[in-house]
C-alpha cells in the first residue's frame, strides 16, 4: 500500500506543474473550494511564476498520459473544473511522441510469442497515430489484409496504477471535507474514471466493443464499424480493418469530393442517438480524429476504448428528458427527475420545473450555431446545485460524447438543429418503448417470466424445508437449566449466598480427593 507522504508528493509535484500553466489560480480563488485545498495550492505554487492566462489543457499534458485522460474526462465537469477550465480541456488533445518502434515489435512478439513475420507480411515503422496508452502502426498481414495495428506503450499500465491509486486518495480526502466537494461525489468520478481506463488497458476489451457496436448498427445504413482481426489481437494488440477514407474534421476535403455535408451531419446524429437511446451501448469518444467518411460517404467509427453503457430504465428516462425539453413539457422532465430520485425529494417539482424551463426555453427553435448543448448542458449543472442534485456518473460519458457529436455536427452544418434532427426519432423511440402496446408487452413478458420462475422458487422452498422423514416425531423435552446457567443467575441475584457454598462445596472435594491420592496429609 502506497504511504499518504508518497501521494502528497505526488500532488505537490503535479501541483507545481498546475502552477506554472497558471491553472491552480482559478482553483484556489473559487468560493467553493475547500480551505485545505486551498492551502495545498498556496503550497504548490510557492516559488513559481503563473501566466495571466491558465493553460489547462497544456498542464495535463505536462502531467502525463493518465492526467490527459483525467482531463478529458474533467471537460465534461464545468461544475467542477468551472467553465473556463471546461472549454480549455476539450482541447486536449490525447497524442504523444511515439515510443521507438524497437520497443513496439518486442512487445508484439513477447505477447503472442511469435516472430513479427509470422504475424504481419509488413508494418511500418513510423506510426499514423501516438496517444497517450498507445500508438497505431498501418501493416499487412501474411493473409494480404491492410490492417491497423495498435500497440499498448510499454509500462503504460503500471504507470496509469499509479497515478490512479493517487487520484483515488486525493479523492476520498476531498469528499471527506463534506459541503459541495461531498455533493459533487469525487470518489465515484474517480471509480468511475478508473473502470473506463483498465477497460482501455485491455485491448481485447476494445475488440470486443468494436464487435458489439458492429452487430448493434448493423442495420443503419451509412454507418459502419471496421472488423477485428481475432487471430492477431490480445491484451496488449489489436488488429483491426484498415480504413481508407477522409476525416470527419476536414470539411474543405469532404466538400471537394462531392459529399453532403448537412446529410453526413444528420446521420451522425442519429447515428449518436440510435446508439445510446435504442441499444444503450454507445461510442463515448466521437471526437474528430475518430471519424471518417468513406468514398461512398459511409461515415466510419475508430478507436473503441472509451464506450457508454445504459440500462434500459435510463434510456426511457434519458428519451422522456430529451422529448420534453424539445416540447417544452418542462414539468414531466422535473418528474422525471424525481422519479430517478436524481433530486431529492424535499424539494418542490414545480419549482424544478420552472427552473428547467429557465435553461430549456432558450434553446427551442433555435440554430446550434445560436445555442448549444453544451450551453444546456452548463445550465443544468448550475441548478442542480440549487437543488441538492448529485451527479450522476453513469450520465457523464454520455453527456460528454453530446458535446463532441453536437461539435462535429456544428462544423459540417452550422444551421443543423439537434432538436429538431432529435425530436423525431426520440418521438418514435418512446412510442414504441414507452406506449400502450409496449407496456402491455412488458408487463406480459414480467408475468410470464415469474410464472416461470415459479417451479424453481418451489423447489429451493423445499431444499431449505425438507419434508419430515419416517421416524415419529421426537416428543418435547424438559427445560432443563444447565449448572453455569444457574450459577450464573444466582450470582446476579442480589444477597444470594449460594456462590460461597458452591465454591465451598468444590473446594472441600478437591481437599478430600487430594488425601486420598497422599498428595497430602
Amino acid at each position: 500500500m502506497t504511504r499518504p507522504a508518497t501521494h502528497i508528493f505526488r500532488l505537490l509535484k503535479w501541483g507545481r506543474i498546475l502552477a506554472r500553466h497558471g491553472a491552480l489560480r482559478p482553483i484556489e480563488t473559487h468560493p467553493q473550494t475547500p480551505d485545505a485545498v486551498r492551502r495545498l495550492c498556496k503550497l504548490a505554487r510557492f516559488g513559481t511564476v503563473q501566466p495571466r492566462e491558465p493553460d489547462f489543457a497544456g498542464a495535463f499534458r505536462a502531467i502525463g498520459p493518465a492526467a490527459i485522460k483525467l482531463g478529458q474526462t474533467l471537460a465534461t465537469r464545468p461544475d467542477i473544473v468551472g467553465e473556463e477550465a471546461a472549454n480549455n480541456l476539450l482541447s486536449l488533445q490525447d497524442s504523444l511522441p511515439p515510443v521507438a518502434f524497437e520497443a513496439i515489435a518486442h512487445s508484439i512478439e513477447s505477447s503472442f510469442e511469435r516472430p513479427l513475420d509470422q504475424l504481419y507480411e509488413r508494418i511500418e515503422e513510423v506510426p499514423v497515430g501516438a496517444a497517450s496508452i498507445a500508438q497505431v502502426h498501418k501493416a499487412v498481414t501474411t493473409d494480404g489484409v491492410t490492417v491497423a495495428v495498435k500497440v499498448l506503450r510499454p509500462g503504460i499500465r503500471e504507470q496509469f496504477a499509479r497515478d490512479i491509486e493517487t487520484y483515488e486518495w486525493a479523492a476520498a480526502h476531498l469528499e471527506a471535507l463534506g459541503g459541495e466537494a461531498k455533493r459533487l461525489r469525487p470518489r465515484l468520478v474517480i471509480a468511475n474514471f478508473k473502470r473506463w481506463t483498465l477497460r482501455e488497458l485491455d485491448l481485447r476489451r476494445e475488440a470486443a466493443s468494436a464487435s458489439e457496436l458492429a452487430e448493434a448498427m448493423h442495420a443503419v445504413p451509412g454507418y459502419c464499424i471496421p472488423s477485428v482481426d481475432w487471430d492477431r489481437t490480445n491484451g496488449r494488440v489489436m488488429t483491426i480493418e484498415w480504413i481508407d477514407g477522409i476525416k470527419i474534421s476536414d470539411r474543405a476535403a469532404l466538400a471537394a469530393a462531392g459529399h453532403n455535408l448537412p446529410s453526413i451531419a444528420q446521420r451522425l446524429v442519429l447515428a449518436f442517438l440510435r446508439q445510446a437511446i435504442s441499444a444503450g451501448f454507445f461510442h463515448a469518444d466521437m471526437h474528430q480524429g475518430n471519424l471518417f467518411v468513406r468514398a461512398n460517404g459511409e461515415i466510419v467509427a475508430i478507436d473503441f476504448g472509451i464506450m457508454g453503457r445504459i440500462d434500459r430504465r435510463a434510456r426511457a428516462w434519458l428519451a422522456e428528458i430529451l422529448y420534453g425539453l424539445t416540447t417544452g413539457n418542462y414539468r414531466r422532465v422535473a418528474e422525471i427527475h424525481f422519479e430517478a430520485q436524481y433530486v431529492p425529494s424535499y424539494h418542490n417539482v414545480d419549482e424544478f420545473a420552472t427552473a428547467l424551463r429557465a435553461v430549456g426555453e432558450p434553446m427551442r427553435g433555435k440554430p446550434v450555431s445560436e445555442l448549444s448543448v453544451g450551453q444546456m448542458l452548463d445550465g443544468l449543472f448550475a441548478i442542480t446545485r440549487d437543488f441538492d442534485m448529485q451527479t450522476q456518473p453513469h450520465l457523464l460519458l454520455l453527456q460528454k460524447t453530446m458535446v463532441m457529436v453536437e461539435g462535429i455536427a456544428t462544423q459540417l452544418d452550422p444551421s443543423i438543429n439537434l432538436w429538431d434532427t432529435a425530436a423525431p426519432y426520440v418521438r418514435e423511440w418512446i412510442r414504441d418503448e414507452l406506449g400502450p402496446e409496449a407496456a402491455i408487452a412488458d408487463k406480459l413478458r414480467t408475468d410470464v417470466d415469474t410464472l416461470l420462475r415459479i417451479p424453481d422458487l418451489v423447489r429451493r422452498i423445499e431444499e431449505r424445508f425438507p419434508p419430515k422423514g419416517g421416524a415419529p416425531e421426537a416428543p418435547p423435552l424438559a427445560d432443563i437449566e444447565l449448572i453455569w446457567e444457574r450459577r450464573e443467575r444466582k450470582v446476579n441475584e442480589p444477597n444470594s449466598i449460594l456462590p460461597y457454598l458452591f465454591t465451598a462445596f468444590l473446594g472441600a472435594g478437591a481437599v478430600y480427593g487430594a488425601m486420598l491420592l497422599g498428595i497430602i496429609g
